[in-house]
């Protein structure tokens, strides 16, 4: 799903900066994501307003006047939104947020893990819209259990790095860094997977839909 209108060039440090400036109870990474799952979600009652909503706990910021509304969806809706939409073409896949690289730590094991978490709870939640369950194509079905599993091991990392078991050992601690590196690769495989995925079953059900002409009045 993309917004109508003219598409604007993302701004990551103007979208940080707005959500600083409102209030949202989540970090960038985690909204970026979770509007890529709404994009994603086979739900066609789904729609940009209604995430956003949810984004502010279904409390949107008060707006001092009608231009800075407008100012707000614009960045949010036509900016980021639009250019998240983007990666539903094979061309151009989505992307987890990059984590600026720091010598191997806990500090830095515990961030990683927890910014993964995030976001793949971020695309799961935008990706059933608020809804219990969701039916999902075989293959969006199997990538959401992986995903799951892979969430699993990014709070694991976090959980241990937050109650380190004994004295840092480097040499392990970087081998961890690689293997979560890896462990991200096969999560952007797994969310792209459920995009193309999501996205031919809502094109099957577009072209299935029907729309009987009405009869003549008289």
């Amino acid at each position: 799903m993309a917004m109508r209108g003219k598409k604007q060039a993302v701004d990551d440090g103007a979208i940080r900066a707005l959500l600083k400036r409102y209030a949202c109870p989540l970090p960038y990474h985690h909204v970026r994501a979770r509007f890529m799952g709404n994009i994603a979600t086979p739900d066609m009652n789904a729609s940009p307003m209604k995430e956003v909503q949810r984004v502010w706990n279904d409390d949107l910021p008060e707006f001092e006047d009608r231009k800075e509304a407008e100012a707000f969806f614009a960045a949010l809706l036509q900016g980021l939104w639009n250019g998240l939409s983007a990666h539903q073409k094979r061309s151009d896949p989505f992307k987890l947020a990059r984590v600026k690289t720091a010598p191997a730590s806990y500090e830095y094991l515990a961030r990683l893990g927890k910014v993964r978490r995030e976001e793949i709870d971020g695309f799961i939640d935008g990706l059933f819209a608020g809804q219990e369950e969701m039916d999902f194509p075989e293959s969006a079905h199997k990538a959401v259990g992986t995903l799951g599993e892979l969430r699993g091991l990014f709070a694991a990392t976090e959980d241990m790095a937050l109650n380190p078991p004994g004295p840092a050992d480097v040499s392990t601690m970087e081998q961890t860094v690689k293997h979560l590196r890896e462990l991200t690769r096969i999560a952007e495989v797994e969310i792209n997977t459920i995009i193309q995925s999501c996205r031919r079953a809502r094109q099957q059900m577009m072209e299935t839909q029907t729309i009987e002409r009405p009869g003549t009045l008289h």
